[in-house]
């Protein structure tokens, strides 16, 4: 089985282009400044969050373990978590987010990934997660379904079998994905 980080999944909604460039056909990436600015933000919010009550989750109380390292080998998965946040309601994976408006369809993709792990490693079911929009310091509720679940591994096994294949896949239809791709050079039958 070909491993595989939470990561992935968020990339492979966004453009699967990426994921192909990063396992079959590896090459320097460029960093952009949504990436750097996401690294610079994350560290400032890991600073404040260690103070933070947990009502900005709906949370009475709870115990936090930031940057969680979880791998599956069922899965063939692994990733670092932000936050997540142990309580008597239950499990909740945090994922930080440097982006404006709400969470997109990738960035649940990707915490649903975690709670994969998560449920894995705690042998506990995790119903409900959270996307911390950063600079909006905002906190959203993702239910994370069984049903969401289910396409996740789905997904997980789609870019397996495009990286088996090493089978280039279309270009995301989404044009205004690819001005800041930290790979835009190498899709010559886009620009």
């Amino acid at each position: 089985m070909i491993d595989l980080r939470v990561n992935d999944l968020k990339q492979f909604t966004y453009c699967q282009r990426i994921v192909f460039y990063q396992y079959v056909m590896p090459v320097e990436k460029k960093a952009t400044f949504k990436m750097e600015e996401g690294k610079r933000a994350e560290a400032v919010i890991d600073k404040l969050e260690k103070r933070r009550s947990l009502r900005g989750y709906r949370l009475a109380e709870g115990t936090r373990h930031f940057h969680l390292w979880l791998r599956s080998e069922r899965l063939g998965l692994t990733g670092r978590l932000d936050l997540l946040i142990e309580s008597p309601q239950g499990l909740f994976p945090v994922d930080f987010k440097y982006t404006s408006g709400r969470p997109q369809k990738n960035h649940l993709y990707q915490l649903c990934g975690y709670a994969l792990l998560v449920e894995e490693a705690y042998k506990q079911t995790v119903t409900n997660g959270f996307v911390y929009l950063i600079p909006q310091e905002e906190v959203v509720v993702v239910d994370l379904t069984q049903e969401r679940k289910e396409e996740t591994r789905r997904m997980l096994e789609e870019a397996r079998e495009m990286i088996r294949m090493e089978k280039m896949p279309e270009p995301t239809p989404v044009r205004s994905r690819c001005a800041e791709c930290e790979y835009r050079n190498y899709c010559g039958d886009i620009f």
